[in-house]
């Protein structure tokens, strides 16, 4: 018969599809323009409903209300004090967003008794992803001028949902980074990762993403190292690694460096496309001692009407150096609790994780609200999470046997044969 606590390593099917449902949410209302005109307001209508779905299904799982500690989500739950702060003068948006990271979190805090260091998630995200990228290739063969539009310099985008390059070089660099991990901790076949991974990496190179590109190897050698003392096989893509980029270096630096670059000047790319100059004017602007500290409440990751592209600076401007100290100590926490695990596949595919997303937030927003980062970082935190104790099955001890003193017959009294 089986106990409640065995249920810990039973993921109903409903798990996964919150964690899907989580991936929807943040797939975002805003991007390129698309095949068949999608209005925001029905994309922001599903989204939304993708949330409210997963924190329901998440719930009808986990009816008892059972979680797992989590410093990761813990954090999570403090950072909305400086959001809310922020946010009740800020308007009606704010406060919305502020609802949204909060049944976001919420979910998280109801799938967190299903952590438990194993590689479950990790196919859940490959899955999802997957499909997102299945669907970016889908009209990319409908439409291709669509998916390759002049007004972002003929990089690929999404033409049957809004989706950007940055977010499909992300989608794409993190399916390859845990695929491939997947093959060399032998959890995977050979073909299957090949299915996953050759045409992720078409579409990321067709994105032109650099920082997708760049997190996608750092993260790479960083796991892979991690492995480099307990496994063979890590040693040896890491020396074949070595080796093929030696090559590439020299055979075709010419034509690496004028993808890197895609067409722009040598000072366009020093300022990182006019991003600078967007931090630079944030971090001019004056700001009340209350700004400074709790931030201007949860936006559109914007200054001035341009794009900030820093999750550091978005974070500052939003929530405040309050909300700027507590995402650095998930990050530091997260890194910290991985170097101090042993050497595993969990492991590994966690440092992958939190190295890619330490990365990408130099240019790309996401680490203080609901995004696909912080989805990433809750996969690494489910990953580090100690395994659940095997329960065995309560069965009642068996009584106290006390064997019976022996009767001693007297010799008179035996009988004689």
């Amino acid at each position: 018969m089986r106990t409640a606590e065995r249920h810990v390593d039973e993921a109903p099917r409903t798990v996964g599809t919150a964690w899907a449902l989580l991936a929807l949410n943040v797939l975002g209302s805003a991007g390129a323009k698309t095949v068949v005109t999608i209005p925001r307001s029905l994309i922001q209508m599903v989204t939304m409903g993708a949330l409210v779905g997963a924190f329901a299904l998440a719930l009808t799982a986990n009816l008892r209300l059972r979680i797992r500690p989590s410093a990761f989500v813990f954090l999570l739950t403090l950072l909305l004090v400086p959001s809310l702060v922020a946010s009740v003068d800020a308007g009606a948006g704010a406060l919305f967003r502020c609802a949204r990271l909060s049944l976001f979190v919420a979910t998280l805090w109801l799938l967190s008794r299903w952590w438990d260091g194993s590689l479950r998630f990790v196919r859940y995200h490959v899955r999802w992803y997957f499909a997102v990228l299945v669907l970016v290739a889908a009209g990319l063969v409908v439409s291709p001028g669509t998916a390759m539009p002049e007004y972002y310099g003929g990089r690929l985008v999404g033409a049957l949902w809004p989706l950007t390059p940055p977010q499909i070089g992300q989608y794409a660099a993190v399916i390859i980074g845990l695929s491939v991990l997947l093959l060399l901790g032998r959890r995977t076949t050979g073909a299957s990762a090949a299915v996953v991974v050759v045409p992720s990496l078409v579409l990321l190179a067709m994105t032109h993403t650099r920082t997708a590109t760049l997190g996608l190897i750092i993260g790479l050698v960083l796991a892979i190292g991690s492995l480099f003392l307990t496994s063979a096989a890590a040693r040896r893509v890491f020396a074949w690694a070595v080796v093929c980029a030696s090559v590439a270096a020299v055979v075709f630096g010419s034509a690496l460096r004028a993808w890197f670059l895609r067409g722009q000047s040598q000072e366009n790319f020093s300022n990182l496309t006019g991003r600078a100059k967007v931090w630079d004017a944030l971090l001019a602007a004056p700001r009340t001692t209350g700004e400074k500290v709790f931030g201007t409440g949860l936006g559109d990751k914007s200054f001035g009407g341009l794009p900030i592209d820093n999750s550091w600076l978005a974070v500052y401007n939003e929530q405040g150096l309050i909300g700027v100290g507590i995402v650095a100590a998930f990050v530091v926490v997260l890194g910290g609790v991985a170097l101090l695990r042993p050497p595993s596949l969990s492991r590994a595919c966690a440092i992958f994780l939190i190295s890619y997303c330490g990365i990408s937030s130099y240019t790309e927003v996401g680490l203080g609200d609901a995004s696909a980062y912080l989805l990433h970082l809750a996969l690494a935190a489910s990953l580090l999470a100690a395994p659940a104790p095997a329960a065995a099955a309560a069965a009642p001890a068996p009584l106290p046997t006390v064997e019976a003193p022996r009767r001693r017959i007297p010799l008179w009294a035996r009988r004689v044969t």
